[in-house]
């Protein structure tokens, strides 16, 4: 049995919360003990599993600013994670690994009383940030070094995909890429399991033709994520098909979406206006933040997945949509390209491709069955819960050995 301590920095919805959930779970369900350090968790706009007892989950240094007069995001992020670890390693009862993500600068303070120390790269923090100004660019010097040699302190650097390596390999130049491993994202498949799947018309709290085709998009309403694809898509489907074929056609975009950050409002009014400008505003519905229950029922309900953002670093949503045996129609680039097979469980292609490989499986029912059940197979030889928990699991042990 070995103590595991989850840091990180807000216990949101999105794709690096749920991945650290999953890792939680499958540590525990090894028979480990797991909890969560973190800066901000709001049970109105988190996970089931981190408000329901299933884990224990600590605030800390929420009273710290997010910004300074709406600027030095990233400065302050690095100073919330610093007290969160200043408070874990100030514990009596210290863990003996520490596994964190997103933010790395927390990692020679966490080494000064933490036996070792996991961190996952989703991506390198520095390539998600604009550099507009030269002050913004020597602004960033200082927290993008700090950020490399941070990073490379840890005992281990798992990553979530080959392409997230190689990203890595080519922004860390200080970072010996040896000591990266790749850990393939999973799912909780029980939770999918045992979910008593509610009816589109109960999700969307509306009333629906029948026989409709649903086409389903869910990614956090973040401009980085391209949702307009999926908006025109939608619009430009109307070459591909009749009349009668397109009436049944329609949208659900689904995402987290946080009050707090300006940009999730912002692109939520935006994508609002795209569909309305593109004429296409009665069939598409707009979900934010939707509950687990409702996301696994639109996963189980919908016919195709559209996942439109370019060069994701791996991307969790083709994998819940291949285990509900779903097709996937994915940019064809970053992550995607590891988990979806081109022409097998779905199709990879360039933005302006979208609406005609979403026609051909509107079209052919049997298709879309065909790919949707290549997709599950897919699924549970390469990316399950349980190659997944394995992997961890063997980590954990490995690292704990030798520190030990």
């Amino acid at each position: 049995m070995v103590r595991v301590t989850f840091l990180h920095p807000d216990l949101g919805i999105g794709g690096a919360e749920r991945l650290v959930v999953d890792a939680a779970i499958a540590l525990k369900q090894n028979g480990h003990v797991v909890d969560f350090v973190t800066t901000h968790h709001d049970p109105t706009h988190c996970f089931t599993e981190t408000r329901d007892g299933t884990f224990k989950v600590t605030v800390v240094g929420d009273w710290l600013p997010r910004h300074i007069f709406g600027k030095f995001f990233a400065f302050c992020a690095y100073m919330r994670m610093m007290w969160a670890a200043l408070y874990i390693i100030l514990q009596s009862d210290r863990p003996d690994i520490v596994f964190c993500d997103l933010v790395s600068v927390c990692i020679p303070l966490l080494k000064l009383r933490i036996p070792a120390v996991i961190f996952y790269c989703h991506h390198p923090d520095q390539l998600l940030t604009t550099y507009e100004s030269k002050l913004k660019r020597l602004y960033r010097a200082p927290l993008n070094y700090l950020e490399e040699i941070t990073t490379g302190a840890a005992d281990k650097i798992l990553v979530n995909s080959l392409y997230t390596k190689s990203v890595c390999e080519s922004t860390f130049k200080r970072l010996n890429i040896e000591r990266t491993e790749v850990l393939y994202p999973s799912i909780n498949t029980a939770f999918f399991d045992q979910v008593h799947v509610l009816t589109i018309e109960r999700v969307l709290d509306k009333r629906m033709l029948p026989g409709i085709c649903f086409l389903l998009s869910i990614n956090r309403y973040e401009r980085k994520k391209e949702l307009t694809t999926a908006i025109q898509a939608l619009a430009d489907l109307k070459q591909y098909l009749t009349a009668e074929e397109y009436r049944r056609t329609f949208l659900i975009m689904a995402g987290g979406y946080d009050k707090r950050v300006e940009e999730n409002v912002e692109y939520y009014m935006e994508l609002i206006s795209l569909a309305d400008e593109l004429g296409v505003a009665d069939n598409v519905s707009f979900l934010r933040s939707p509950t687990d229950i409702e996301k696994v029922s639109i996963l189980m309900n919908a016919h195709v997945l559209i996942y439109t953002p370019p060069n994701e670093h791996f991307g969790i949503v083709p994998l819940e949509a291949m285990y509900a045996s779903k097709p996937v129609v994915a940019h064809n680039s970053g992550g995607p390209k590891e988990s979806v097979i081109d022409n097998v469980t779905g199709y990879l292609c360039e933005k302006s491709q979208f609406a005609e490989k979403l026609a051909t499986l509107i079209k052919d029912k049997d298709l879309r069955t065909k790919l949707g059940e290549a997709g599950k197979q897919h699924f549970q030889e390469k990316f399950s819960f349980q190659a997944f928990s394995n992997n961890l699991n063997s980590t954990v042990l490995d690292m704990y050995d030798k520190k030990k």
